[in-house]
């Protein structure tokens, strides 16, 4: 069984789920703690699509067509968990044809973890930032990973902090974290362990990387050894980033990109969310000094479908962006943290 947090459209709109992989079908819930499910997909006789780009203004959408030849849309929140949800499926659909039975174990069951252990709780002692394990920037195989750490150094932690008693314990604990989706794998090695048994998921190695699954993780290719120094504008701390439609400055249409949010310098990278190469962005914005405020009674452009949830940001040399985010929570959010980098006098 694999469960994890994806967005979906069983029901004609767009809405938050919980999604349960099951041997021969899908369940979705409202919210993880719902007993019933609200809907379920036979696996049997259907096939998947990925990527998809039937939805352009939507990132890591993919499709799962039904034995009937009805078609449903599924966005996860990023790349490496579309990626996953779309091989778990299609493995699960080619066993059901062979006649066999595809299940992944509960990670506690596979992994044997005690009672008591509370994965949720763990992660946040990880990611305390003053106690927790420390996110740096490593470089392999002339490409620099910012915000993450090596397998050992998690080891070294658990063992540490005295949530394990030898290195053992440790790699099934960790392991446990990989299986629930709060540790990520960083780079080739560790997304290979990441494809075995649960027990040996996970690397104890400085040569290993991985990443918080919500942390300001990203990764640039190097075009030399000598190329240790990044840009100036790129030096700062990710505060925030995510998904917003962006409307163009000639044309005024608008398009998917994906924002970077970084201080000191204050800087938003925006990228073509389905390209491949992210390491170069399609532009950025300065925000010391600038403006940024709620927008949703301004008129830009061309009549459109993009209603409500605008912000703006006027740079301090009177350039516009205007910018849509998915709910009114997330704007609010933004226009938060962005402020907050604008006035904070560095």
């Amino acid at each position: 069984m694999k469960d994890t947090k994806a967005l979906g459209t069983v029901f004609n709109s767009w809405k938050a789920v919980w999604a349960v992989l099951l041997e021969d079908e899908i369940q979705f819930y409202s919210k993880k703690a719902d007993g019933s499910p609200k809907g379920i997909l036979p696996l049997k006789g259907s096939s998947v699509v990925s990527p998809c780009l039937d939805y352009n203004k939507r990132m890591f959408v993919f499709k799962f067509r039904t034995s009937k030849n009805q078609d449903h849309y599924l966005q996860a929140s990023h790349l490496e968990e579309r990626d996953a949800w779309a091989k778990d499926m299609k493995r699960a659909i080619q066993f059901i044809a062979g006649g066999q039975k595809f299940a992944r174990k509960s990670t506690r069951k596979s992994i044997k973890l005690p009672t008591d252990i509370n994965l949720g709780a763990l992660y946040l002692s990880m990611k305390d930032p003053e106690t927790g394990v420390k996110e740096l920037k490593l470089q392999k195989e002339k490409k620099t990973f910012n915000h993450c750490f090596a397998g050992a150094s998690v080891i070294d932690w658990l063992l540490s902090s005295n949530f394990v008693r030898n290195r053992r314990e440790g790699i099934l604990l960790a392991a446990a974290l990989i299986c629930d989706g709060y540790v990520q794998p960083a780079e080739n090695r560790a997304k290979e362990a990441a494809e075995q048994l649960a027990e040996n998921c996970f690397v104890d190695d400085n040569d290993a990387y991985y990443y918080f699954a919500d942390s300001g993780f990203f990764s640039e290719g190097n075009s030399s050894d000598d190329e240790d120094i990044l840009k100036e504008e790129f030096r700062g701390v990710i505060i925030k980033q995510g998904c917003l439609l962006k409307q163009g400055h000639r044309r005024k249409n608008w398009k998917v990109r994906k924002f970077v949010l970084r201080d000191d310098p204050a800087y938003l990278h925006y990228y073509d969310p389905a390209a491949g190469d992210q390491d170069e962005p399609l532009g950025s914005i300065y925000l010391r000094s600038c403006v940024v405020t709620a927008a949703d009674d301004l008129s830009h452009g061309k009549k459109s479908d993009v209603k409500g949830n605008l912000f703006e940001i006027i740079t301090a040399d009177e350039v516009h962006y205007l910018m849509q985010a998915a709910t009114r929570e997330e704007l609010t959010e933004w226009i938060k943290v962005i402020k907050k980098i604008t006035t904070s006098g560095k």
